[in-house]
């Protein structure tokens, strides 16, 4: 039976977690996976651009003897009307897997319903799984674990931050998030984060007030006012959003040894300040690499049967 990588909600913690530990292996020994996909194909259709989500799934499939394509909105005949359904069954003849950067989380669902090859999310309006599994990938390499991890993240509470919550929780890690009023995340990916934390250990804590969500933290997340499809609202929000960036001063709220991390692209000067995201606390860069890592072990799993 195929499975699928599009909602946290939907893996056991104890499989999230496996990832990791295949994540783990394969970037410390990388020759052992030169071949762990040979012959497969990933499809990759972007809705959006990217930097990151591109390349680390093109080399991650390249590095283990892969092929990734990839598709635009204007390489495909989505752009002229094919259905979701449609272009998936159609994927699924000719790839062995799919992963999707879309705009509507609905869309990558429909995908996934309609293919007979696993789907990965590779961000959607909703989450974005890939790149909690990279930033809890970091936390372990620094940390040693992620269970019972504090990890403050402070800014809107988008894709970003709901992945961080249910990733977070199935992990058992304690997973603050501080938003302006009116930007708080999702109640029921609340809610969902708060269930999985229960089973794992982890704790949840949603709040408006800096200093109660950093408090002990040991990473401090924050992420781009303005998401894609935001940008009419970027001054709107820059106003709304000025008291939560990350400065020197509110990085000093967390614990000694905090880390910085980011899923970027970054705007220094307005998330956070340039002193921080390039001062030696800062991870963003091993963070960033380890999109790569996380993403080959997720392949891995999916396309290649391993864990």
């Amino acid at each position: 039976m195929k499975r699928d990588y599009i909602d946290e909600r939907d893996w056991k913690p104890g499989d999230i977690a496996a990832v990791l530990d295949l994540a783990g292996r394969v970037k410390k020994e990388p020759a052992r996976f030169r071949t762990s996909l040979s012959g497969k194909t990933l499809a990759m259709i972007f809705e959006k651009s990217s930097t990151r989500t591109r390349v680390s799934f093109e080399a991650g499939m390249f590095q283990m003897g892969g092929l990734a394509m990839f598709l635009s909105s204007g390489d495909l005949q989505l752009g002229r009307g094919e259905t979701v359904a449609d272009t998936a069954r159609v994927l699924s003849r000719y790839t062995d897997g799919i992963m999707a950067r879309t705009n509507a989380h609905a869309t990558v669902e429909e995908l996934a319903r309609h293919a007979s090859v696993p789907v990965i999310n590779g961000l959607s309006d909703l989450l974005h799984p890939c790149q909690a599994l990279a930033d809890f990938l970091t936390v372990r390499e620094r940390f040693g674990t992620e269970r019972g991890f504090p990890l403050c993240y402070v800014g809107d509470g988008n894709n970003v931050a709901h992945s961080l919550l249910l990733t977070g929780a199935k992990l058992g890690a304690q997973v603050a998030v501080v938003t302006p009023p009116g930007f708080e995340p999702r109640p029921e990916i609340v809610n969902s984060a708060r269930e999985a934390a229960r089973e794992t250990g982890g704790a949840i804590l949603v709040t408006q007030t800096l200093e109660e969500g950093l408090a002990g933290a040991r990473a401090v997340y924050t992420d781009v006012w303005a998401s894609m499809g935001q940008e009419a609202e970027a001054a709107g929000r820059a106003r709304l959003f000025e008291n939560y960036r990350v400065t020197e001063r509110v990085f000093a709220m967390a614990a000694r040894d905090a880390i910085f991390l980011h899923c970027l692209p970054a705007h220094r000067g307005e998330e956070v300040a340039a002193a921080v995201i390039d001062s030696p606390a800062s991870a963003v860069f091993d963070q960033a690499e380890n999109r790569l890592h996380a993403q080959k072990a997720l392949l891995s799993t999916l396309l290649g049967g391993l864990s």
